[in-house]
């Protein structure tokens, strides 16, 4: 089974990972001939004028975008995080739902397997592309650095991870609640809504501290990006808990889908 998932996700992996891909290669590509002009000097006289929480908001009081490095630590790593809970969302949410919806259900019915094998071996399948595009993105973008100029390799590793922390969770959770609806439709609009309500949520968290509690709201604070740029390494505590919400959320998807009357 897990090589059946395989083969019928691994297209639109692959097509969300070139994506990604080809922006940061734009990037890596025009992002010299930017900062070798004025353009680079007056943008940093400009970005001084803005209010802290906005600067804040996307790290840029902790990073100058007058490198690569510098913009992919700021604006940069937003991109990743949105673009990778997109996918981790729409993918959890699709994972068991298309099974119903192109009537496949009915051969998962006949062979003798559990509800709690299916959803183990989907949410496994799931996970593993989640990963393996943090990861290989982070391969991509790590090798485009080292050819671009000196970059803190240290602090780089730490950050090419993090948005795993968010995405597992996202994805587990979009697969959980798939699990009250037989609609794959009404289920993307859910997880693209949970995504950009979690980053409006770490966004607005930023804007001063009378609504920083905001951020415990966020799936994104799990990704904390700029505990990474300020100390050069991952909170454990973050880990712990992404991973932990992770079990509970499959726990629960389990629990439900047993009790689910499937359409077949």
């Amino acid at each position: 089974m897990i090589k059946r998932e395989i083969k019928v996700n691994i297209k639109s992996f692959i097509i969300w990972l070139t994506i990604l891909i080809g922006i940061f290669l734009v990037v890596f590509l025009v992002y010299p001939s930017i900062i070798q002009s004025d353009n680079i000097k007056e943008m940093d006289k400009m970005l001084e004028m803005f209010p802290e929480e906005i600067l804040k908001a996307f790290n840029m009081d902790l990073s100058s975008i007058t490198s690569a490095y510098g913009w992919l630590k700021s604006e940069g790593f937003v991109f990743v995080l949105l673009i990778i809970g997109c996918y981790a969302g729409i993918l959890g949410s699709n994972i068991l739902l298309k099974e119903e919806n192109d009537r496949t259900i009915e051969y998962l019915n006949s062979i003798p397997i559990k509800r709690k094998e299916i959803v183990l071996n989907k949410a496994l399948v799931g996970i593993s592309f989640v990963i393996s595009m943090v990861l290989l993105l982070g391969i991509f973008n790590g090798i485009g650095l080292a050819l671009s100029g000196d970059f803190d390799q240290k602090q780089y590793l730490f950050l090419s991870i993090t948005p795993i922390f968010s995405s597992i969770v996202i994805f587990s959770l979009c697969m959980y609640l798939s699990t009250f609806t037989h609609k794959t439709k009404k289920m993307l609009g859910v997880s693209l809504g949970i995504v950009f309500l979690s980053y409006m949520l770490q966004m607005l968290s930023t804007i001063a501290d009378s609504v920083s509690w905001l951020k415990y709201l966020s799936i994104f604070t799990l990704s904390d990006i700029r505990n990474v740029i300020e100390k050069s390494s991952v909170n454990p505590i973050m880990v712990i808990i992404s991973f932990g919400l992770t079990c509970l959320l499959l726990s629960l998807t389990i629990s439900h889908y047993n009790r689910k009357e499937l359409i077949s």
